[in-house]
């Protein structure tokens, strides 16, 4: 999950493919587990925790935003100090914990407060778009697990593919935007019918809105970015038996 764009285009794609030639242990040939922790505990652990203090222990918004911060605060900080990078999707989601925390201060507006949580959606939305203007997709990082398998030779396979292969970082980028997009696409659905809807109707309807737009994002990413991108890997692997053969 730590691998981006940038990264895999460098040296550093030579060093993984040399080692996974040579039978070392990688994490990604450990298994599917490391993998898929970091976006565990970057995502699913903060907005896992919002919704419990929330709804669960009846916190306020600003108490469970305040305190779902933590764990992605420590994250980003612990990113920049000890590996001297940033982690993209910590620092995205304390980003919007904070613009949370802001919205939350203005009250007595109970379309607005309806309204807030759509702005969930568009800050993650512009982020995830703006990682695949600057040539680094955010959405990698969760999708890539799901590829490789925790199998040495397929993580090869893809770092190969990725610094040498266009359709590949198309594809790639293709994922991000898709998901990029359905998300902006969601929060403005959900700010419109928070203020042309009755309240009630729109405190059902947005999880609606949410459910169906996660669907829409794994079907139409998954047919124009996952679907070719594992054919492309499963070419590569097998070319690559062939050359060792």
């Amino acid at each position: 999950m730590t691998i981006t764009a940038t990264e895999i285009s460098t040296g550093e794609t030579t060093e993984t493919a040399r080692a996974a030639g040579a039978g070392a242990v990688t994490p990604e040939s450990a298994g599917p587990r490391p993998s898929f922790l970091p976006l565990i505990v970057d995502v699913a652990v903060p907005v896992g925790s919002y919704y419990l203090l929330k709804n669960g222990f009846g916190m306020s918004t600003m108490a469970a935003l305040g305190w779902s911060s933590v764990v992605p605060a420590v994250r980003t900080v612990w990113s920049v100090v000890k590996e001297r990078r940033v982690n993209a999707l910590a620092a995205l989601i304390l980003l919007v914990n904070v613009v949370g925390l802001g919205l939350s201060l203005v009250a007595g507006d109970p379309r607005l407060m309806l309204a807030k949580d759509s702005g969930v959606s568009s800050v993650i939305g512009i982020g995830v778009l703006v990682s695949v203007r600057l040539g680094r997709p955010m959405m990698t990082q969760g999708m890539k697990p799901f590829l490789v398998k925790g199998d040495a030779a397929r993580a090869a396979a893809w770092n190969r593919l990725a610094a040498g292969s266009e359709p590949f970082r198309k594809a790639e980028r293709t994922f991000s935007l898709v998901w990029g997009t359905v998300l902006l696409s969601e929060c403005v659905a959900k700010a419109v019918g928070a203020y042309t809807l009755p309240i009630d109707t729109m405190v059902w309807l947005g999880t609606v809105v949410t459910i169906a737009s996660m669907v829409l994002a794994f079907l139409v990413s998954g047919r124009l970015a996952v679907v070719p991108m594992e054919k492309m890997l499963e070419h590569e692997l097998a070319a690559g038996a062939g050359t060792h053969s």
